[in-house]
């Protein structure tokens, strides 16, 4: 390379990147309790119990495995996660336990014991990105069939911070990349459903239905 920044500029980056996403997760937050707190957004109590037992195990895994400057991110997610789980008890909607909660959380579970025998926190971290997944597809089909109950500002600011989050990670590290990326992904689906949604409900649109 004819250019290389001196290292300690590149550190400062990644840490700035770090920040910002953290921030950024930060301000997404606050619309969303604030929409919750009017009763304009109704989160799904399930999806976001998921959510928050599994955003704290990833949490936790980074921490094990060594990530500084993207941890700003994934605490805030953890931390924000657990606010509207507890939230959603008084304001949200579904039930919060069923069948199919249950395996997910055993799932976790044995992430959790792999985690413990191998001294290994990828396992862990694989399995809670794979249940959280499905957590969030109940939130994307939910944004698509009902988008006036999700708040759409939470949703691309943290599309924004989770873009950060993999720039402040600085090396290609699969581990550390997995769950910025993850939700780089998840909010983007959440984002575009909301959009395509609203979309197809304005008086131009193009055969675009909403299924009911």
């Amino acid at each position: 390379m004819l250019f290389e920044l001196p290292p300690f500029l590149v550190a400062n980056k990644l840490v700035l990147f770090g920040l910002i996403s953290g921030v950024l997760s930060i301000v997404a937050f606050v619309p969303y309790v604030v929409d919750m707190l009017y009763g304009k957004t109704r989160p799904d109590r399930a999806c976001w119990l998921i959510w928050a037992t599994l955003s704290s195990i990833a949490f936790v895994s980074q921490v094990y495995e060594g990530a500084t400057t993207s941890l700003w991110f994934a605490g805030v997610q953890a931390g924000g996660t657990v606010l509207v789980c507890v939230l959603s008890l008084w304001i949200g909607v579904g039930h919060y336990l069923s069948r199919k909660n249950l395996m997910l959380f055993i799932l976790a579970g044995i992430g959790l014991f792999l985690w413990y025998l191998t001294d290994t926190a990828i396992y862990a971290l694989i399995i809670a990105i794979s249940i959280s997944f499905l957590g969030g597809a109940v939130t994307v089909v939910k944004a698509y069939k009902s988008p006036q109950s999700e708040t759409i500002s939470t949703w691309m600011i943290s599309l924004l911070a989770s873009v950060c989050a993999v720039f402040s990670v600085g090396a290609l590290d699969i581990i550390l990349l997995a769950y910025p990326l993850y939700l780089l992904t998840l909010y983007s689906a959440i984002v575009l459903a909301t959009w395509l949604a609203r979309w197809g409900q304005r008086p131009f649109s193009v055969g675009l239905t909403i299924p009911s």
